[in-house]
């Protein structure tokens, strides 16, 4: 079998590893569907009444916020991906793996592939409720289908980032503090919630280089009756790249960490 080969199936058991714990606790798949659902039911009755705004574009505010939500909840789930690391660290785990011949990648990118299924599943979720409140899916499969993609290489590259950062801070803390930080800029310097065309000027330009905002451009645009394919690869093709770059700088760290030990 070839080295790459190996590391697929190698990346592939530790992914299962990590699933089946999270099937042992399936109320923490409960838990993590709260706040989207809050968002999507409550956001979406509060402020049904924003594209009465001139500018806004009309339509149901409900179909809107659907992409809106996916994406963020993609954001807010993966951006906690270190603190698993540092579980595994602190128990003792990560260092037993260190010994035996499992791809060093495989270790570090199981996080991520685990995280990535979820967020799948977690988007698929949040757009069956969205159409269980009312929500039109004017692309069809294939608009959703993107949605759920964009979703998973947003999420992609914050988990990835995210176990960076564990493995260089080591410290519960410092993730909960820096994620805390970035969450809230992340969120309203997109059109997560609201309409581009209705930020202010500078909102707008900080926003066309949040990745948060490409992937909801890619998954929006997808979804209209009639999609603007050019958005779609424009932005998914730089959440690609940018979910790359986030793998390699995780991987490298995770070499750092084994030097360390």
């Amino acid at each position: 079998m070839s080295a790459l080969g190996s590391t697929v199936n190698q990346t592939w058991y530790m992914t299962q590893r990590q699933l089946v714990a999270i099937l042992r606790q399936p109320v923490f798949v409960v838990i993590t569907l709260v706040q989207p659902v809050i968002w999507l039911f409550l956001f979406g009755s509060l402020f049904k009444k924003v594209v009465e705004l001139p500018g806004f574009g009309g339509g149901s505010y409900l179909d809107y916020l659907v992409p809106g939500v996916v994406v963020m909840s993609a954001v807010s789930s993966n951006m906690w991906a270190g603190m698993g690391t540092l579980e595994e660290i602190e128990r003792g785990t990560l260092n037993r793996f260190l010994i035996t011949p499992v791809s060093r990648a495989a270790l570090m990118n199981a996080n991520v592939v685990q995280q990535g299924l979820s967020t799948a599943l977690q988007s698929v979720i949040i757009v069956l409720l969205g159409k269980a409140g009312g929500a039109h899916y004017p692309g069809g499969i294939t608009g959703l289908l993107v949605l759920i993609v964009a979703s998973v290489l947003l999420g992609t590259v914050f988990g990835a980032f995210s176990n960076a950062l564990g493995m260089l801070v080591r410290q519960r803390e410092s993730i909960i503090g820096i994620n805390t930080f970035l969450l809230l800029p992340l969120t309203f310097l997109s059109s997560a919630f609201m309409a581009s065309a209705l930020m202010p000027g500078w909102m707008r330009h900080v926003a066309a280089f949040n990745p948060v905002n490409w992937a909801l451009i890619a998954g929006r645009s997808a979804m209209a009756a009639d999609p603007d394919w050019g958005d779609v690869l424009s932005r998914g093709g730089g959440l690609l790249a940018l979910a790359a770059v986030a793998v390699a700088l995780s991987t490298r760290t995770f070499r750092s960490y084994q030097k360390s030990v």
